[in-house]
């Protein structure tokens, strides 16, 4: 065993153990396989009374964040969100004055439907942020990935993956619904491996995300948005299969799109490597399964620290601009 897969197994940031045997379920999936949306969460009246200060009990303050990137990714780039507009600032507020429940709602495709990746990173935020505001389920494949409230104050992280998805499969009314009846603060879009799958357009993948966003800023206008790219895919047969090379163009679409409409946005793909290392990289550390498009736990183990570790990163550059 070598000294760096010590090191993650020794990691209680990175390596906790999260799920049985379920997870292996989506792994036998097509790629372009749907399932049923989970049956909705119902948001709980506050429980917090309004004149209580709880800002003064936690005061501003910077969280260490250490980075999770694997010495031996090569080509890596900063693990962070562009958010040029500071639009997670608002967010950040309401996290801050302590009186509501601060709603996430990741939405996207097997990745998320996994809950791996997403639930790794609602337990680090809760960590932080406080674990009162939902009860303590546990979440694997066979359960419903999103949080029970309380009513508490808190971070609330609702997971509502569907295998296959695409940007365009969400936008339903039906959906959009189900979605704004979680009563969200940051939608978090997580799509693109499946768009660039096929033949690509790009043109058709502007339109197709920002439909969907429109929608659901129409449905919630006071919500914040986090666009993420895939992590990358191979394409072909497992014996020949060889690095899609739409990944990057879906990926330069997603954040071309957020920095035009003044959105978060958070580049995995190229952060660890982009088209010359991501799947080099995956693949190396046996990150990636054998179809090619999936990953094992560790693999979304990472991939959800480093999500959890980037919107730390926004965080502590609010709480600097509000000590200046």
């Amino acid at each position: 065993m070598t000294n760096e897969k010590r090191m993650k197994q020794n990691n209680p940031t990175y390596c906790f153990r999260l799920w049985g045997t379920g997870l292996l379920f989506l792994f036998l999936m097509p790629l372009w396989a749907q399932d049923p949306f989970p049956s909705i969460s119902v948001p709980q009246p506050s429980l917090a009374f309004p004149e209580e200060n709880l800002s003064e009990k936690y005061p501003p303050r910077i969280i260490p964040v250490d980075e999770t990137i694997l010495s031996s990714f090569r080509g890596t780039k900063e693990n962070q969100i562009e958010d040029p507009q500071f639009s997670l600032f608002p967010i950040f507020d309401k996290l801050q004055m302590r009186v509501d429940p601060v709603r996430i709602v990741s939405i996207g495709d097997s990745h998320v439907r996994g809950h791996v990746f997403t639930y790794t990173t609602r337990l680090l935020l809760e960590k932080d942020f406080g674990n009162e505001a939902v009860t303590k389920d546990s979440v694997s494949y066979r359960t419903s990935g999103l949080a029970t409230e309380t009513g508490k104050p808190g971070m609330v992280f609702h997971i509502f993956g569907v295998n296959g998805a695409t940007a365009a499969s969400f936008n339903t009314d039906e959906h959009i619904r189900e979605i704004a009846n979680l009563h969200p603060d940051l939608i978090i879009l997580s799509f693109g491996t499946n768009e660039a799958h096929g033949r690509y357009h790009a043109d058709s993948h502007v339109m197709q995300i920002d439909q969907l966003v429109t929608r659901l800023r129409q449905a919630c206008p006071e919500v914040a948005f986090l666009l993420t790219t895939p992590p990358g895919a191979y394409k072909g047969r497992r014996r020949n299969h060889y690095p899609n090379p739409f990944t990057a163009n879906a990926s330069k679409t997603i954040t071309d799109y957020a920095k035009q409409k003044g959105l978060a946005s958070w580049d995995l793909y190229n952060i660890v490597g982009g088209r010359q290392n991501a799947l080099f990289n995956w693949n190396k550390n046996n990150l990636i399964r054998r179809d090619g498009i999936h990953y094992v736990p560790e693999g979304y183990q990472l991939q959800g620290t480093l999500l959890y570790q980037a919107l730390i990163k926004a965080y502590n550059r609010y709480v600097e601009s509000r000590m200046e």
